[in-house]
């Protein structure tokens, strides 16, 4: 009887609590409401429905309604939202069902459908395949919301990692197995340039490489603009966007900007070892006429005295001319001559140069060219304070050279990374002419190649350093590789090859060798101290002569120090050469 009563009580029990855990969806809204008062009630089993792709294992491992417990609202209430937060499921309810232990809690869920087809629209900077590379989800497989969520939060980053910043994802629809994904990649609508006074538009506009109509990329423009503002120009550059109304695929650019003075005089003072105390003035205008053109005429007086003038415009791209032209005047009196690193006698230099060149870029504008006429007028004399047995091979080569001077380069350098990353290749032929009014003939050609190589990855990948190596100011693997030579096996003194000094051989005297054949190699490793400083550790090894001989080169080592200033990059170099140790000061790298 008692067992009897036992049962009764149970079922009535049962009938009140399913009652009150009604299985519509209202349920889920009735289980926010405050905790009532419930009998307590063992829980037997706890199990899941409705879950043919989805493990009960994986789904009761989120809820804390457990066998042997006792019945809570709020506990209820919580599994039901852990279980949908799992994104597996488009309905989650729970029913409770009496039995002679207790009450079996069951949740009962639907499944979201399988996964048939993921497919984009809208993208163009990237395909479908290389954005389902950022995918998790795969067809075959139930379709999680979550997870889902996650992959279109990858889909933009990726985008805004290479710069597409304003891309974004701007529909999901759902039709049944059926994903469509639309991405919303804005384009540049007007590009308004204002504020400029002087400096006329097109200037402006050509730094800015980006069109209307193009997918607008933060990293580019902040590029360009860096360019553009590194052009001494404007004091200051602004930007605003504008998105016009009901167009949100269209973005408007605003460029504002603030001129300042490009004309200045310039006094300067300088003391060479060889050169003595010089100084001078120059008088230069960055954007004349407002058209982006240098002009620049000045003189420095001293043991080595230069009058000079150019006129040039530096920018070229696959429809516009780069250009320049010019004339120097140089006298240098007491001048020491080299032969082979050995002081040999001093002597006055005169010179009159005139040139004028032109150049542009290939469509493809990793390629450029650049063609230079040159007339030179060179005069050596009185000969002093010679070494016993000295050797005179420069005097005789007064006269007029005239000469055709054709340039390539192959510039495949990262244009938007902060410091110089990728190679440079270039190629030179210059060849003097007498039908052109000079007295001698010659080809001479040479070739170059510039490395630039980050090793962060390289270092941290052999031990963890955390230093101020970063992907904006890495430790740097800097080369340089050069070799010339020339038709003839003397060269007048004016055209040889020449290595030594601050930026080819740095342990030497400048010109300590020369030649009508040459090979240098300069190789640097820059390691950044801080964000404004950084040391150098160089090695330079070549020579200059009349003929090739790989096995008689000099070489150098040395350290340096290079300090970011308003003026510049300032260079400190210590180099030990064969038999001597020479400092150097200046600004900006060696190459």
């Amino acid at each position: 009887m008692a067992t009897r009563n036992k049962v009764l009580f149970l079922l009535i029990t049962a009938l009140i609590l399913s009652l009150i855990f009604s299985s519509s969806c209202a349920f889920a809204a009735e289980l926010s409401e405050p905790e009532q008062k419930l009998p307590e009630v063992n829980i037997s089993t706890v199990s899941v429905i409705g879950n043919p792709n989805i493990a009960s294992e994986y789904i009761l491992n989120v809820v804390d309604t457990k066998s042997g417990t006792k019945l809570s609202r709020k506990t209820l209430q919580n599994d039901i939202e852990s279980i949908y937060n799992l994104g597996f499921f488009s309905f989650v309810d729970v029913e409770l069902r009496p039995d002679t232990d207790g009450v079996g809690v069951v949740f009962s869920v639907q499944e979201n459908p399988i996964i048939e087809s993921i497919n984009f629209t809208g993208n163009t900077m990237y395909t479908t395949e290389q954005l389902m590379k950022e995918v998790f989800s795969q067809e075959g497989t139930v379709f999680n919301r979550v997870f889902f969520r996650n992959d279109l939060d990858r889909i933009q980053e990726h985008y805004h990692k290479d710069g597409y910043v304003m891309v974004r994802v701007s529909d999901v629809q759902i039709q049944g197995g059926n994903i469509y994904v639309t991405i919303l990649e804005p384009r540049v609508g007007d590009i308004i340039i204002q504020g400029n006074r002087k400096t006329k538009t097109y200037v402006i506009r050509r730094e800015l490489k980006i069109d209307k109509g193009d997918i607008f990329n933060v990293t580019k423009f902040r590029h360009h603009l860096g360019r553009l503002q590194g052009l001494g120009f404007f004091e200051d550059v602004n930007v605003a966007f504008d998105v016009p109304e009901d167009d949100d695929q269209t973005v408007d650019l605003i460029l504002t900007v603030k001129e300042k003075r490009t004309a200045s005089v310039g006094l300067n003072v300088a003391y060479g070892t060889e050169s003595g105390l010089s100084g001078g003035l120059t008088y230069s205008d960055t954007n004349l006429f407002g058209r982006g053109i240098l002009f620049e005429i000045g003189f420095n007086e001293g043991d080595e005295a230069t009058y000079w003038t150019t006129l040039s415009s530096s920018y070229m791209d696959a429809e516009t001319y780069g250009w320049r032209v010019g004339a120097r005047y140089r006298t240098y009196d007491d001048r020491y001559y080299y032969r082979r690193s050995r002081k040999q006698f001093e002597f006055d230099e005169k010179s009159v140069t005139v040139f004028a060149g032109l150049g542009k870029k290939f469509s493809n504008e990793d390629w450029s060219w650049f063609l230079t006429l040159r007339h030179e007028d060179t005069e050596y004399d009185d000969v002093k304070n010679a070494i016993p047995g000295y050797v005179d091979d420069l005097t005789m080569w007064d006269g007029v050279n005239q000469t055709v001077e054709l340039s390539l380069t192959w510039d495949k350098r990262d244009e938007y990374a902060p410091y110089s990353k990728g190679f440079v290749w270039d190629t030179n032929l210059e060849q003097a002419v007498k039908a052109l009014g000079g007295e001698y003939d010659y080809l001479k050609y040479w070739t170059q190649a510039r490395i630039y190589a980050s090793l962060n990855n390289v270092i941290n990948g052999i031990a963890d350093i955390d230093l101020n190596w970063t992907d904006e100011n890495p430790l740097l693997f800097a080369a340089r590789l050069r070799i010339g030579s020339a038709t003839k096996d003397e060269l007048p003194a004016f055209a040889r090859y020449s290595l030594g000094g601050m930026n080819t051989l740095r342990g030497y005297n400048s010109r300590s060798f020369e030649g009508s054949n040459m090979y240098l190699g300069n190789f640097e490793l820059r390691i950044p101290v801080s964000s404004a400083v950084s040391l150098v550790g160089f090695y330079d090894i070549g020579n200059a002569d009349e003929k090739f001989d790989w096995s008689n080169y000099h070489d150098d080592y040395g350290v340096g120090v290079r300090v970011k200033t308003p003026f510049g990059n300032l260079r400190v170099d210590y180099a030990k050469g064969e038999d001597e140790h020479r400092t150097y000061f200046g600004f900006g790298e060696m190459f």
